[in-house]
């Protein structure tokens, strides 16, 4: 399928791992793709696994600096001719433990790169292309934000409020621009290698599909949404999860 001829597409978060998957995807079905990280190397590795510079640009930089966030929608415009498509996949959880020992120093943190980059990057895009021409926008939470996670407790948090920031968002887009989220459960990437490493059969047992996601699960559910095959589809969350939840598990 090409479902996305002529169309390009900003994913955050994309050297490795999810971003990567999706890009992989909307690369495979035909969009022009630029990807974001911190790291040249690492996206310039990425861009060659997508298909070199015709199907994909690399711009690096942090993902909650606003400079940054202007610059690629700029080049992506430049590049590709256009901005129709924002995957914001980029998420930190730099603490594991207890919301009551929380260094709230770590918790401004995780606001700011995981929901206030989330919207600023909305906002660019907005202003820079999708106010005259629409599009689509699909944001990356986790199941972690519709149930307690101990442990990953404020990360949760913010993934709940970046579903909120989703629904309003698509509230006051539309009918242009589409806004949509993806909780994903455990995928296998290094993010979550501390989830599952050395007991990955033990911790798949729990999922009715009884196996963790990978980064194409994602990938899929992604394009979906970004498609016009969900052109009624605005302000869902669609949670990806082998089933967990429905066990009780996150």
């Amino acid at each position: 399928m090409n479902r996305f001829d002529g169309k390009t597409a900003i994913v955050t978060g994309a050297s490795r791992g999810i971003g990567l998957g999706i890009a992989q995807r909307l690369v495979d079905e035909g969009a022009k793709v630029v990807i974001t990280a911190r790291k040249q190397e690492a996206l310039d590795e990425a861009v060659a696994a997508l298909g070199g510079p015709a199907h994909a640009l690399a711009v690096a930089g942090k993902a909650d600096d606003a400079a940054h966030q202007a610059e690629t929608v700029a080049r992506a415009i430049e590049t590709f001719g256009s901005a129709d498509l924002l995957v914001n996949n980029t998420g930190i959880n730099p603490v594991f433990g207890p919301m009551v020992d929380l260094d709230l120093a770590a918790a401004r943190k995780i606001v700011e790169v995981n929901c206030l980059a989330a919207l600023s990057w909305v906002q660019q895009i907005y202003k820079g292309w999708m106010h005259e021409h629409g599009g689509a926008i699909v944001n990356i939470s986790s199941v972690a934000g519709t149930k307690p996670a101990p442990g990953i407790g404020f990360y949760g948090a913010s993934k709940a409020m970046l579903i909120h920031i989703t629904q309003e968002l698509a509230v006051e887009l539309g009918p242009d621009i589409r806004v949509n989220a993806v909780a994903p459960a455990v995928v296998k990437t290094k993010f979550a290698s501390a989830l599952y490493e050395g007991h990955e059969a033990e911790v798949a047992a729990n999922y009715p599909l009884k196996r963790l996601g990978v980064p194409e699960d994602i990938g899929g559910v992604v394009a979906f949404l970004l498609s016009q095959d969900a052109s009624w589809l605005t302000g869902q969350l669609v949670v990806v999860d082998g089933g967990v939840t429905l066990t009780g598990g996150v």
